[in-house]
């Protein structure tokens, strides 16, 4: 990959300080023009690629990204765009909305969970189990009248929360002890970008179906959501679980910087393809020779 973007300007760093407020939404530019992104991405697909069959071959180790953002940040599309050369074998991607009632019946990672990826997969997460102290927290009445806990549990919000955070970061260690890997992206859009992509929904018919009523309500809490991810982010990224925050101001700038960290991450993991023993080796050192002996 002859593009090389310095991650430290994205990647939050472990137990230093992190102020959402001084993270940036705007950067410079990594593509001269629409045809030298085209092949920068391009190139970012071949060799994520590349990474995921030794992945899946090895089967020792898992992938989980997760991405989580405000409202109209880009996150199908950077999916999409990012991981459309990756073979379908190995990618699973899951995209969470409102919890049924049956998840509602379990805690709040059940759902999440029960379909963290294989060793050998890359698990892809749009939303995650971070919902539950984002949207919940800006929302407390959700904990509190919907989600069906002990009394006790909801007695104190701000004990809740905390709480859940510090579940987040065990669980976190937990699945990486047992192999997979998780690496969370926050795409960090500007409040007027998102008003002008919300209103480009709106006077474009194919996308209208985009836009929610509740999406212009929620943007009355900016401020809280700016707080309940910063928070998030810095009691939960660590050197073996981290955080991006990536600009998303430029869609196209956004999914390169995406693209680069998950080669990173996937280099640091040193994947390769099995060594076969000697014995098996011989075997197919036989079969060679009986298959070309064949007339």
């Amino acid at each position: 990959m002859k593009l090389k973007i310095e991650l430290d300007d994205f990647r939050v760093p472990d137990g230093k300080p992190f102020r959402i407020a001084k993270a940036k939404t705007k950067g410079s530019k990594f593509y001269r023009d629409d045809a030298h992104y085209e092949e920068l991405i391009g190139q970012f697909r071949i060799e994520i690629d590349d990474l995921q069959q030794k992945m899946y071959a090895q089967d020792r180790q898992g992938l989980l990204l997760i991405f989580q953002a405000m409202d109209a940040a880009g996150k199908d599309s950077t999916i999409k765009h990012v991981m459309s050369g990756v073979n379908t074998q190995g990618v699973e991607c899951y995209a969470f909305k409102r919890p049924t009632d049956n998840e509602l019946d379990h805690d709040f990672l059940w759902r999440t969970s029960r379909v963290m990826p294989p060793r050998g997969r890359i698990g892809i997460f749009n939303r995650s189990y971070y919902e539950e102290v984002l949207v919940c927290r800006v929302h407390p009445e959700i904990v509190t009248k919907i989600q069906r806990l002990p009394a006790k549990t909801t007695k104190n919000v701000d004990k809740l929360f905390a709480d859940r955070l510090k579940d987040i970061r065990n669980f976190e260690a937990y699945s990486h002890r047992n192999g997979i890997r998780i690496v969370k992206f926050f795409l960090h859009v500007s409040k007027e970008e998102q008003k002008k992509r919300f209103l480009a929904r709106i006077d474009t018919p194919s996308k209208n179906w985009k836009f929610e009523e509740g999406d212009v309500k929620e943007r009355g809490f900016w401020k809280e959501y700016q707080h309940a991810y910063e928070d998030a982010i810095c009691t939960t990224d660590t050197e073996d679980c981290p955080w991006y925050v990536v600009p998303a101001d430029d869609k196209k700038n956004m999914r390169l910087i995406v693209s680069a960290a998950i080669l990173h991450e996937m280099q640091s993991m040193k994947l390769k393809y099995p060594e076969l023993p000697a014995e098996q080796k011989a075997h197919l050192e036989a079969a060679k020779k009986f298959l070309l002996a064949e007339k």
